[in-house]
C-alpha cells in the first residue's frame, strides 16, 4: 500500500510539472530525439545532467591535499587534484580579497557554506558532485538540484525585471542567443562561495551563464563572474555537463546534514576527555 501511494505521489508531481511548465518529464534523450528538433526552435535541454571533475573543491588548478576523514561534500581522506576551469588559470582578485581568500582556505572545513549545508548559489550549484534536472518550456526553465533538494526558476518572459530581495539562488532572467541559453543571475546572497577553496564574492555579484548543447549528451557550460568590489576584472569558468545515461535516471533525495568533525571525531584526539563520540552532531 505504501509503495503504491509513493508511486501515485510521484506521478502526481510529474503531472504538476507538466501542467506548470508545459514540458514533458526529463527522460534520457537519444541522438535521434535531439536531431528531430524542429528548425528555428531552441535546443531541447530537458534531461538530467551532471558536471564531472573537481571544480566543487577548487575552481583553480590544485594538487591533492589532506582533508577531513569525510564531510558533506564527500572527501574521503583528502581532496583530489584537479585542473583549472578558470579562463587564464587564476581568479583575478584584488590584493585584499586574495588575502581574504587565503584566510578562508586555511579554515575551509569550518567556514565553507557548503559544509554548513547552505544553498550553494550560482554557479556553484551547477558543479556540486550531484546531478541536476532541467525542465524547459517557452516561458520558464526550471532546474532541480539533488544537493539539498534545491531548485531555481529561470524567467524567459520577464526582461528588465528585478528581484525584490536578495536570495540564495538569486534572480535569473533567460534568453536565447542562437542555440545558446543565456541567463543573467543577480541579487544573490553574499555568503555563498564558489568552491571549498575559499573563493568568494561580495553582495554585488553578477553571473552570466551560457548553456550550449554541443551534442545530444553534453552541454558546454560557461559562467562569467563580475564583482568590482572583489575582482580586478570579469572572469569566466568553462566546463562540460554530461547527460546521465543510466536507465531510469532521476534526481534522488539528498537532505544535507551539517558536518561537525569535532562532534564525530573529537573523542579520538590526543588528550580528549571523552571516550565516546557526541550524540548531537549538529
Amino acid at each position: 500500500m505504501k509503495h503504491r501511494l509513493k508511486l501515485l505521489v510521484t506521478a502526481a508531481i510529474g503531472v504538476c510539472l507538466v501542467v506548470l511548465f508545459g514540458c514533458t518529464q526529463a527522460d534520457n534523450t537519444t541522438v535521434a530525439d535531439s536531431e528531430q528538433t524542429a528548425p528555428g526552435q531552441p535546443p531541447d535541454l530537458n534531461g538530467i545532467w551532471q558536471a564531472v571533475g573537481s571544480a566543487h573543491w577548487d575552481l583553480e588548478g590544485h594538487s591533492a591535499s589532506k582533508g577531513p576523514v569525510t564531510n558533506v561534500l564527500g572527501a574521503l581522506g583528502g581532496i583530489p587534484a584537479g585542473m583549472s576551469v578558470v579562463e587564464g588559470g587564476a581568479i583575478p582578485y584584488q590584493p585584499w580579497a586574495l588575502a581574504k581568500r587565503d584566510e578562508n582556505r586555511a579554515d575551509w572545513n569550518r567556514l565553507d557554506p557548503g559544509v554548513k549545508c547552505y544553498i550553494p548559489g550560482i554557479p556553484r550549484s551547477t558543479y556540486m558532485p550531484f546531478p541536476m534536472q532541467i525542465l524547459q518550456s517557452d516561458s520558464k526553465i526550471f532546474i532541480a538540484y539533488e544537493f539539498g533538494s534545491n531548485s531555481r526558476l529561470i524567467h524567459m518572459d520577464r526582461p528588465g525585471t528585478e528581484a525584490d530581495l536578495p536570495s540564495w539562488m538569486g534572480y535569473s532572467l533567460g534568453r536565447w542567443e542562437g542555440d545558446t541559453l543565456v541567463v543573467d543571475v543577480s541579487d544573490q546572497m553574499a555568503e555563498t562561495w564558489f568552491d571549498s577553496a575559499g573563493n568568494f564574492h561580495g553582495e554585488n555579484l553578477q553571473v552570466t551563464e551560457r548553456y550550449t548543447l554541443m551534442s545530444s549528451n553534453h552541454i558546454r557550460y560557461e559562467a562569467t563572474i563580475e564583482d568590482p568590489d572583489v575582482f580586478t576584472r570579469p572572469w569566466k569558468i568553462t566546463m562540460p555537463l554530461y547527460r546521465r545515461m543510466e536507465d531510469n535516471a532521476r534526481i534522488l533525495e539528498f537532505k544535507c546534514v551539517e558536518f561537525a568533525e569535532d562532534a564525530l571525531y573529537g573523542h579520538l584526539r590526543k588528550g580528549a576527555e571523552n571516550v565516546e563520540p557526541a550524540t548531537d552532531y549538529r
